[in-house]
């Protein structure tokens, strides 16, 4: 299989998504779709997969102009899309979403036999245990994300595009991935593997393809190239600066959790935060992290515990009350929990200081509301057609952008940031790490959750281990590898050379 792009062009109103993008793609191969967040990647994928349709330009599979007018029509052609927002149906199984549209019938009737033993067979092929009468709200983010992926590989695809497919995986699961992805040449697939984490396509790429602004920048094979040269085609030179030396937490502790537990989640969890100190939480997909954060903010409940600011203990744990404390959390799961969607980037970029904006108890301060979006998209270099245009329409790196643009609106003293970086280019990662330091020689305080634990590493003062719901001990970033604080992560056992004194 043979697919050619000619002069793709794709025009919105006040924005040129593509700019005459030419390109050719051949079976047996994985290709790294690379680009800033706005460059044109998306658009690239929805028109391959009919989702929305060139302004101008040609598309051929073998020789053959195709037009594709629907998601319908892409599918019959062979292309398959896992995009990274997931379009699983929680409440239904795993084999109804596998099928879904499409369940094996026995006469008028579903067959719900061969419906899970089909669905059953596939899982298997992907080398996964996953019970396929599972409901899919039961499982794990990972578990989900190898779902979605056995649904569209049912399809028996020619051309298979996948969009950030690890963003919600942890490091083991990672490598289970790309090894799936590498046999998917083997059974002549054409893969088009869109990430940011430049270590992945090492694994799986055969040739880069890169966009930037819209532009086909180049097609090279990846055996020619170093990072550097990658990150040039992105961005033109960028700089990847470490945290500055003048990032240095103070005496004085901002806030205090004192053995916090939360059945079935976490346990005894005891920790200082210091005034301007950036603080990173490491573990492995289930260790934690994430409801630690919530349970902090007050989104979760916990059984017992307590947390104290600037040495008064909180009674009321409740979101509303944190805020006023002056604690902000930027959500893991954005487009769920921290934006909404079909509402414009100006709201969104004020929900979180809503009270701020109301004057004489009952108006809204519309200048306000417009001074403070325009600040934050000018600081946070938010790409937008219009501070109108709702949230949906930006891509998944300028979305997560307006929402940490949204908590840092509150001018808070302690703003906990849950993977902030997911789904985000290199350029815009950097970004977001220089605000945690500038805020931090403010300081405010930062606690940070990646999966990504060489982020910790560059960005944090102090990393704290959480493993199976426990905290384990404190790593200083100044001492450790990568491959340490994994190993710190996987075992729960901090060496004392790396351990953190403060």
């Amino acid at each position: 299989m043979k697919i050619v792009a000619k002069n793709i062009v794709k025009d919105y109103p006040g924005c040129r998504a593509l700019d005459h993008v030419s390109l050719e793609l051949e079976s047996g191969k994985v290709y790294a779709l690379l680009g800033k967040n706005g460059s044109g990647k998306s658009t690239f994928v929805k028109i391959f997969a009919g989702v929305i349709q060139p302004t101008s330009g040609e598309l051929f599979i073998d020789d053959e102009r195709v037009d594709f007018k629907t998601p319908g029509d892409a599918h019959e052609k062979g292309i398959a899309t896992i995009y990274q927002e997931m379009s699983l149906i929680p409440g239904l199984t795993v084999a109804e979403n596998i099928f879904l549209n499409r369940m094996p019938k026995k006469g008028r009737m579903i067959d719900w036999k061969r419906a899970y033993r089909d669905a059953d067979e596939l899982l298997k092929t992907m080398g996964v245990k996953i019970d396929s009468h599972e409901v899919v709200q039961n499982l794990s983010m990972w578990q989900r994300q190898i779902v979605e992926i056995t649904k569209a590989i049912s399809y028996s695809p020619r051309m298979l595009m996948l969009d950030e497919p690890t963003s919600s995986l942890a490091q083991g699961e990672v490598q289970h991935l790309l090894e799936f992805v590498k046999t998917l040449k083997e059974r002549n697939i054409i893969v088009i593997y869109i990430t940011h984490k430049l270590q992945e396509i090492h694994h799986v790429a055969d040739d880069i393809i890169v966009l930037r602004d819209g532009q086909f920048i180049g097609q090279r094979h990846l055996e020619e190239l170093n990072n550097k040269d990658i990150i040039n085609m992105m961005f033109g030179q960028v700089s990847i600066r470490k945290r500055p030396e003048d990032v240095v937490p103070g005496r004085e502790i901002i806030m205090s959790v004192k053995n916090l537990t939360q059945k079935r989640t976490f346990t005894d969890i005891s920790f200082d935060l210091y005034k301007g100190e950036v603080l990173g939480i490491a573990g492995m997909l289930g260790s934690g992290r994430t409801e630690l954060l919530r349970a902090i903010f007050g989104a979760d409940k916990f059984q017992t515990g307590t947390i104290e600011i600037e040495g008064c203990r909180v009674t009321k744990l409740d979101p509303i009350h944190m805020i006023e404390a002056g604690v902000g959390l930027t959500p893991e799961e954005r487009k769920t929990q921290g934006v909404i969607l079909i509402h414009s980037v100006r709201d969104n970029l004020n929900y979180a200081s809503i009270r701020d904006n109301i004057k004489y108890k009952i108006l809204e301060d519309k200048k306000k509301r417009n001074r403070n979006a325009k600040e934050q998209i000018e600081s946070l270099q938010i790409k937008v057609p219009g501070l109108d245009s709702p949230c949906s329409t930006l891509s998944g790196g300028n979305q997560q952008k307006v929402v940490v643009g949204n908590w840092l609106s509150t001018k808070p003293k302690i703003m906990m940031y849950d993977e902030p970086s997911r789904g985000i280019d290199v350029n815009a990662k950097q970004q977001i790490f220089e605000i945690m330091w500038e805020e931090s020689k403010m300081g405010v305080s930062s606690i940070f959750v990646s999966t990504e634990l060489e982020e910790l590493l560059e960005v944090c003062n102090r990393i704290l281990i959480m493993c199976q719901g426990r905290l384990v001990g404190e790593v200083d970033p100044d001492r450790c590898s990568v491959d340490e604080l994994y190993a710190c992560c996987m075992s729960g056992v901090i060496p004392d050379q790396i351990a953190y004194r403060r």
